[in-house]
């Protein structure tokens, strides 16, 4: 069998991000509503997103550097900076159109929730509405921000504590387990893909016996 071996320094920033968004795969969308100090609402989708523990209840997302935005920051990352509060809604099947538009390039006064006709939510414990269309919604306070990198091609890591969940009642049991089948979520991929999460398997684990 042959390989390819690759050296990251030989590689452009572009092509460097082409081969991981590719081999990373398939992620979670965290479709992130935030506001900015006047009030202006922002929604915005980012794939590099995650759990990181369960106590306290904190997740990750990674936005990367943006050089038409000020300091290279996207308006989510100022407003989560600034407002230090943000609400992470769980992208489906039936958002995923909506979700797709609002990553478009809007300037930072455009509210995306007008814009493309989603309904707000009251958040109970964050400033920033959730998504109403959205089955869970997470809303979270900034624990803290990570640079990663200077320039073209980095990012900064947020990470967020959860202060309250909404999940819509026919997707969640007694025990908090979801209904990944009545959830329907989607997976992001490389390029203009995604992918549906439908045909689930399960694997016994052996323990180990020495």
């Amino acid at each position: 069998m042959q390989w390819k071996q690759i050296n990251p320094n030989d590689l452009s920033s572009p092509d460097m991000h082409k081969l991981l968004i590719g081999s990373v795969v398939p992620r979670p969308i965290a479709w992130v509503s935030s506001m900015d100090r006047a009030g202006v609402g922002n929604l915005a989708p980012f794939s590099f997103f995650n759990v990181v523990c369960a106590k306290p209840p904190t997740i990750s997302i990674s936005i990367t550097y943006h050089s038409q935005r000020d300091a290279g920051r996207k308006d989510t990352l100022r407003n989560i900076v600034e407002l230090g509060e943000f609400v992470v809604n769980i992208t489906t099947e039936a958002t995923a159109a909506a979700m797709d538009q609002s990553a478009a390039e809007y300037p930072p006064h455009v509210d995306e929730f007008a814009e493309i006709g989603l309904t707000r939510a009251p958040s109970v414990r964050v400033r920033p509405a959730r998504v109403a269309e959205s089955p869970i919604s997470l809303e979270c306070t900034l624990l803290q921000t990570v640079p990663v990198g200077t320039g073209a091609g980095s990012a900064t890591l947020v990470l967020g504590t959860v202060q309250f969940v909404h999940v819509r009642e026919d997707i969640i049991d007694d025990r908090y387990r979801i209904d990944i089948h009545a959830l329907q979520p989607i997976g992001r991929l490389a390029g203009l893909s995604y992918c549906y999460v439908r045909d689930l398997f399960d694997l016994k684990r052996t323990p180990y016996q020495p």
